[in-house]
């Protein structure tokens, strides 16, 4: 099945676009963009860059993909944008390439649904299923991990991470990490209120370890006890079979506390970029 690009579209020539895309009016596709089977652009669509999306993806009008990053240290040179498939681009979206920093590439992954006006900037990593709701501002260097959603008009501090399955209430300036399971609320500096329950069975998790976390939340964040208390306390009443989300729990806040300013991927600053060219060779 051929490609249907409209003729008030503008499509490079050495634009690669799989069968069955949709170009809609009004588009403007470069010539290192690659676009994958079924994604359809819906019109004025701005695809430039050394940018990759896979299949099935939906571009609302006003999209722009894969423009410069808003970094001053940025040399025009080629770095990247890979998204995956199944994903959701509503009006005025926003996805920066990479800058010169970590391995060069912007990514997001698949079934991610990006509201009206929410920005992606360099080097910010989504992983699957998120939501990124209407306004949501993500810093360089932000990851968010798998089904977390980010509610409405939330900035993120650059190199912050959003664990998965957590819940960030809307409004909110988010200067430091949210771990996995929680709920965050709170318009500057937000706290952990409780943990994500309603997210937590959306995804299937077992009551029992709902209860777990839930259990861990209270001893980490109402009683204060260190990390070594919580899983010794686990240890001695599970007889040290521990559910996933425990350990994925514990295991990102002893990150996060062996980290900078509450962002355990402060010390991504120092390390210097990734060649990442055998990767862009085989691409």
């Amino acid at each position: 099945m051929e490609p249907q690009i409209s003729p008030l579209s503008q499509v490079d020539p050495s634009a690669r676009l799989g069968k069955g895309v949709v170009v809609g009016p009004f588009c403007l596709v470069g010539p290192n963009v690659t676009v994958g089977d079924f994604t359809e652009l819906t019109s004025h669509v701005v695809l430039t860059g050394r940018t990759t999306l896979g299949c099935h993806n939906k571009l609302y009008p006003g999209c722009v993909i894969g423009g410069e990053p808003q970094d001053i240290s940025y040399q025009d040179s080629e770095t990247e944008v890979h998204i995956g498939d199944h994903n959701i681009f509503r009006e005025g979206v926003t996805v920066n390439r990479g800058a010169e920093k970590e391995d060069c590439v912007t990514r997001i992954g698949n079934r991610n649904m990006l509201m009206a006006n929410a920005h992606v900037a360099h080097n910010c990593r989504i992983y699957d299923d998120v939501i990124l709701v209407n306004g949501v501002l993500l810093g360089g260097h932000v990851h968010v991990q798998d089904r977390a959603i980010v509610s409405g008009n939330t900035v993120v501090h650059h190199f912050s991470t959003i664990g998965r399955l957590s819940f960030v209430s809307g409004g909110c300036r988010v200067p430091h990490d949210i771990p996995p399971f929680m709920l965050a609320a709170g318009s500057d500096n937000p706290t952990l209120k409780t943990i994500n329950i309603v997210g937590m069975r959306r995804a299937g998790i077992s009551e029992h370890a709902i209860e777990v976390v839930r259990t861990a939340f209270r001893m980490l964040y109402r009683k204060r006890k260190t990390l070594a208390e919580v899983a010794a306390h686990f240890d001695e009443t599970l007889d040290g079979i521990l559910p996933l989300e425990l350990s994925q729990l514990l295991n990102f806040i002893e990150a996060q506390r062996a980290g900078r300013l509450g962002r355990a991927r402060e010390a991504v600053r120092r390390t210097p970029p990734q060649d990442n060219a055998d990767e862009r060779k085989a691409a």
